[in-house]
Parts: structure tokens; C-alpha cells; sequence
């Protein structure tokens, strides 16, 4: 329990940015999302279970980085004939400082006459949970023709397990866990992780269980084919967009922002809005 405490103590601290383990615990976050730290100094020592678990998988990142760069043709000319992104009329946001334009333009995986909104957050992140009232607002009240997309990141292990909670509870339909999931690890700071893989497994199905799922379900849904192949495609998502903080907004493919971009929660979703029926007028 010791490790585990310090584990949380360390995420925490680390907040929802991507970054290696520090040689100092950092200064608290502030309250809106952080930019992307800078690289700490090599230490000499070898990490601790704790450090390890907040490295960034450097050597698998560049793998994953290696495999993505040897796609298909079909997917390299999707990209290729994607349209490209323009900056909003002049006004109230601004390119490069509100919202970046995507160069190139990615493909997205919605219907023509769709608009795709990506929203990628991690679970126990506290910026995305202040966000949550925001987006549940916005989902309730959204054009139709804005299709949402929910994506866990995929940093580092503790990252990667709680994409598999998500994900799993989602294939079991019990959407309503994820929002109770969301509570407990980034309201209550209960991390659903333990010191191993068996661990983590064994926790989240006690959280599970605990709240009306059987044992025997969610291990079959947590072994599942359509569980990892979304867990294959969060990664791929995470580094095709080069998330470096969380939570993260792309608009159909062509523009990328977040809470300290944008100005705020509010002006988050505002944005959104005018991303997005730009995209539809086009």
C-alpha cells in the first residue's frame, strides 16, 4: 500500500501533462491544462517501481512511432487527399494562439457530412473531470451532425490501465460506470491500480463487481477482441496527434486545442462550436 500511495502521490503531481519522472516532485499545477514540461536531467541511479511508472515509454513510442510510419498506401493517400485546414474568419479566436491548424489534414472515421470531434482525457486527470460538466452540457445540446469520439491516452502504464477500464466497461454498457470510474480515481484519488498487471486487473473487477457487474463478464470483456483492438487504435491516436497534455480537443481531423488555448472550460466549448460549424458550412 506504501508503493501504491506514493504511485498516487507522484501522478498527481504530474497532473495531466506528459513528462519523464522528475529529479524534484514539481511545483502543483495550475489550474488550467499544462503546456508540455521540459525534459528533466538524466539521473544516474536506476528508477524505483514508482519512477518507472511515470517514465514515457521512450523505446515504445518510437516503435509504435516505426510501425505507424509503415502504414498501408490506402491509408497514406487518406491522408494525402484529406482537405485541408483553414483558419476561422478573423474575430474572436485566433490560429496559433486559440486553435492549430493540422498540416497535414488527418482522415477521420465519421460519415460524409459528419463532423468528427475527438476529445482525448485520462480518467484520473483533474482538469478533465472540472471539464466534465462542460461536456455533458454540450453533448446534450450539440448540432446532430457533430459525431463525439471519447479516446483514453496512452502515456504510460498507469495511462494504458485506465484505458482498459474504460474501455471495457464501455463494451459492457455500463456507460454509467465510466462516470463513476471518472469520480473514484479523479475525485477520490482511489487509482484502480496496483503493482502488477494482476493486480490492476483485480481491482478494477472489484470496482466492478462492486457495482452490479459479474466477475465472469467483465474478465471476458476485459480480454476482449474489440477491447484491445480500441486500446490499438487510442495509441495510434495519442501519437498521431502528439498529445502532450490532456484534456485534448481535435476537430475533424484539421484543428487541434484545449482548455489554456482556448480560455477556459467555457470557451472551450464555444470554441468547439465555431470549429465545428465552420467545418460543416465548408
Amino acid at each position: 500500500m506504501s508503493r501504491l500511495a506514493a504511485l498516487v502521490a507522484l501522478v498527481l503531481l504530474c497532473a495531466c501533462a506528459r513528462q519523464e519522472a522528475p529529479v524534484a516532485p514539481p511545483p502543483p499545477p495550475p489550474a488550467a491544462q499544462e503546456s508540455p514540461p521540459a525534459a528533466p536531467a538524466p539521473q544516474a541511479s536506476a528508477p524505483n517501481e514508482t519512477e518507472q511508472a511515470t517514465h514515457s515509454q521512450e523505446s515504445a513510442d518510437a516503435a509504435a512511432d516505426a510501425e505507424h510510419a509503415a502504414g498501408s498506401d490506402a491509408s497514406l493517400e487518406k491522408i494525402a487527399t484529406a482537405p485541408a485546414a483553414a483558419p476561422l474568419p478573423p474575430g474572436k479566436w485566433q490560429a496559433g494562439v486559440n486553435y492549430n491548424l493540422l498540416v497535414p489534414a488527418q482522415p477521420t472515421s465519421v460519415a460524409p457530412g459528419k463532423v468528427e470531434v475527438i476529445e482525448v482525457f485520462w480518467l484520473a486527470c483533474p482538469h478533465c473531470y472540472a471539464f466534465e460538466p462542460f461536456l455533458k452540457a454540450w453533448l446534450k445540446a450539440k448540432p446532430a451532425y457533430v459525431e463525439f469520439v471519447r479516446v483514453p491516452v496512452m502515456w504510460q502504464p498507469v495511462h494504458k490501465s485506465h484505458a482498459q477500464l474504460y474501455y471495457t466497461l464501455e463494451a459492457l454498457g455500463r456507460e454509467d460506470l465510466v462516470a463513476k470510474a471518472f469520480e473514484t480515481i479523479a475525485a477520490r484519488h482511489e487509482m484502480l491500480v496496483g503493482g502488477s498487471d494482476e493486480d490492476t486487473f483485480k481491482l478494477q473487477q472489484q470496482f466492478a463487481v462492486s457495482n452490479g457487474v459479474s466477475a465472469a463478464d467483465f474478465a471476458k470483456a476485459y480480454n476482449s477482441f474489440s477491447v484491445n483492438s480500441n486500446l490499438q487504435r487510442a495509441t495510434e491516436i495519442t501519437q498521431r496527434y502528439q498529445v502532450q497534455g490532456v484534456p485534448f480537443v481535435v476537430v475533424n481531423g484539421k484543428y487541434t486545442t484545449d482548455i489554456g488555448m482556448a480560455g477556459g472550460e467555457a470557451k472551450l466549448i464555444e470554441l468547439i462550436n465555431d470549429l465545428t460549424a465552420a467545418e460543416h458550412h465548408h
